[in-house]
């Protein structure tokens, strides 16, 4: 069935309800993600006739590369925005603007183990034993709610951790009674926590209560020809309802890379457009990742016979570059790669070598690598098969580098200083998608349409969102040491101590009131503190 036809077919049957579309090229690669409060509606204008003829070239543009679309239902326009901010993250769709970025929806944080237990707002779901509310589509909504439910059970909005009598005397919501000041002991921990309970179960969706009573205030306001007054609740009201309304946790989606339609045929009309003896077998890609020079990382992705082999897929954190220098960072890789690729096939050439020695002492020929179980068996021989394992240390037939002449220059350099100058190496620039060559000044460029190039796209972009990945993490980990910055009072002198003589909060929990005690900076009292405060974020 023609690809216009099956995409006719498929919007016929969509149905009146809100969710997500993704829009896929011929190669099942997402192009765009969106989101729509009615699926039929919305994707159909897509194909409309005049969306073809219009003046936005880049929505003719989506139009002209859409080869098939995949769509997930979803019960409200809220969760259509938090399924959609996924998916963009999850697949960096090219036609794609909003939420390309590592923001996150905000959700709501409160650690009942905290002596004085407050709401806060964070964008990071950390497993430190805190209660998690979120995520929240309308950030707006999420905190105008947070502010009616500190008024409603008189609760804390003050910033620190375990407020005193002094943080009372500069407090507006304990002098306008929005919070019952239990740093003055106004109430005992028991009390304030039933206030605090009562509040989780409001933010988790009992508070039919309180929407009863808005609706009446805003009747009675209507009534009274207090329009602002109503307007006002009705708002409040609004915000309610979308603050506690109960979302879907979506898992990540079943994508994958796509693969090419036919990648044997790409594959050989690869080799003749790089004029290599063969088609290249194995395609090993190389991309490196950083922000302003920190968290610096490479990764290599290996392509077997036009297809992903994430088995030997590897990730590096760049050791010896200072700054944000990507030359240095590709010869970096290259050579920790390769240096290690050619120990590993040292040492397992001097493995089967020691394996057939044995054979021939008994003065038997070494057997096929098939035959050699039952050869050893017959013999009684004890020779050290290598566990079975998907990672083959075998070099590859073509080495692609994500980058134009500086970054091809750098891989070259390494190659020739391990004497692999032979390994065909090039380099694939973004910009126009061109295809340099080593010692050769003018570059290669293929028709956009080209098989080959379109298989060389594959290879980069995968090793593009492998260091991106792998970067983001790093990232992630790092935001989560942040933990310490809620620690009151702590600076970054005594913050980078503690890192450096214990290595990360996980190991910091583990410490004795003693080590603690040794770190610079950290008494008796600052240590029992400290001790007191990670216990209280200690994982349930």
């Amino acid at each position: 069935m023609p690809a216009s036809e099956k995409i006719r077919k498929k919007v016929g049957d969509l149905p009146h309800k809100p969710g997500v579309y993704l829009m896929k090229d011929r190669f099942g690669t997402v192009i765009y993600v969106g989101k729509a409060r009615d699926l039929r509606k919305r994707v159909s204008q897509y194909f409309h006739p005049s969306r073809r003829h219009g003046w936005d070239l880049k929505l003719a543009a989506l139009i002209e590369a859409i080869h098939d679309f995949d769509t997930h239902i979803v019960k409200s326009d809220a969760e259509s925005v938090l399924l959609e901010g996924r998916l963009i993250k999850d697949f960096r769709p090219r036609y794609n603007v909003s939420f390309r970025d590592d923001k996150r929806f905000l959700l709501l944080k409160i650690n009942l183990n905290d002596a004085v237990p407050r709401f806060t707002l964070t964008r990071i779901r950390q497993d430190d034993g805190a209660k998690y509310f979120g995520p929240f589509a309308s950030s707006g909504a999420l905190r105008r709610t947070l502010t009616m439910v500190r008024r409603k059970f008189n609760l804390r909005g003050c910033r620190p951790l375990n407020p005193t009598e002094h943080d009372y005397k500069h407090c507006l919501h304990a002098h306008l009674k929005d919070c019952t000041a239990p740093c003055i002991a106004n109430v005992t921990r028991e009390q304030y926590l039933l206030q605090v309970n009562a509040a989780c179960d409001f933010m988790g969706g009992q508070c039919s209560d309180m929407k009863e009573e808005l609706e009446t205030a805003m009747k009675k306001a209507a009534e009274r020809l207090d329009f602002e007054k109503a307007a006002e609740l009705r708002d409040l009201i609004d915000d309610l309802k979308r603050t506690t309304k109960k979302t879907s946790k979506f898992p990540r989606m079943p994508y994958t890379l796509p693969v090419a339609l036919d990648p044997d045929k790409d594959l050989i009309e690869l080799g003749k457009a790089l004029k290599l003896e063969c088609p290249p077998e194995r395609i090993e890609g190389y991309d490196i990742s950083n922000i302003s020079g920190t968290l610096a990382v490479s990764s290599m992705v290996s392509f077997k016979n036009g297809r992903p082999d994430r088995a030997n897929y590897r990730r590096f954190r760049i050791k010896t570059v200072v700054g944000q220098d990507d030359f240095a960072c590709m010869a970096e890789t290259i050579y920790r790669r390769y240096r290690r690729l050619l120990q590993d096939i040292e040492k397992k050439k001097k493995d089967e070598a020691e394996a057939d020695s044995q054979y021939l002492l008994h003065g038997v020929e070494p057997p096929e690598e098939a035959d050699k179980p039952e050869a050893e068996l017959k013999l009684g021989l004890k020779t050290k098969s290598p566990k079975p394992s998907k990672s083959t240390a075998k070099l590859p037939d073509l080495i692609l580098i994500d980058g134009g002449k500086g970054q091809l220059n750098a891989a070259c350099a390494q190659l020739a200083r391990l004497g692999l100058q032979n390994i065909p190496t090039i380099g694939l620039a973004k910009e126009f998608e061109e295809i340099y060559f080593p010692g050769k000044s003018s570059p290669l460029r293929l028709g956009l349409d080209s098989n080959a190039l379109k298989m060389l796209q594959r290879v980069r972009d995968e090793s593009h969102r492998f260091a991106n990945t792998y970067n983001a993490q790093l990232r992630i980990k790092k935001i989560s040491e942040s933990l310490l910055d809620e620690f009151p009072g702590i600076g970054d002198n005594r913050k980078l101590a503690l890192l450096k003589k214990f290595g990360s909060v996980q190991r910091l929990r583990l410490a004795t009131l003693e080590q603690l005690c040794e770190v610079e900076g950290f008494g008796q009292k600052s240590a029992a503190a400290l001790k007191r405060f990670l216990e209280a974020r200690q994982a349930e």
